[in-house]
């Protein structure tokens, strides 16, 4: 599966007032290909961890949410647990990208996210923090 370039998708993804279905908002707009669907999903101060230890923000986030795009591979999720406490969420969701990379080697890559996720002043929830990796150290 390849995807196609931003030109082609469009950059809005249907947000969610539900804080167990953003998982799925976020694989929806993964598995568009979009860069800025993705980005749609978190607020403006998130923090992505793209390898356990290594937070990023701002343009570093966009640049680690593009080399995962960049495989070229849909995102299968499974939610596994999500608490709610007023307008915060606790998301714990099983990941995998798995197939054949732009490079023509096998990708397999799976995790299980800790995320958190805030309900914004419009009644929609975005990632404040994600972290694909979970508790990997």
């Amino acid at each position: 599966m390849s995807f196609e370039t931003d030109t082609v998708h469009p950059s809005t993804v249907a947000l969610t007032g539900d804080a167990r279905q953003h998982p799925m908002v976020f694989a929806a707009a993964f598995n568009s290909g979009s860069a800025a669907a993705v980005a749609e999903v978190y607020e403006a101060r998130a923090v992505f961890v793209p390898q356990p230890g290594a937070p990023t923000t701002g343009a570093e986030l966009a640049s680690a949410t593009a080399d995962f795009l960049a495989l070229g591979l849909p995102i299968t999720l499974t939610p596994r647990h999500t608490y709610v406490a007023d307008d915060i969420a606790l998301l714990i969701v099983d990941w995998v990208i798995d197939g054949t990379g732009p490079d023509g080697e096998p990708v397999h890559i799976e995790g299980t996210a800790t995320d958190v996720a805030r309900r914004g002043a419009d009644g929609l929830w975005r990632y404040i923090i994600d972290n694909p990796f979970g508790v990997v150290a």
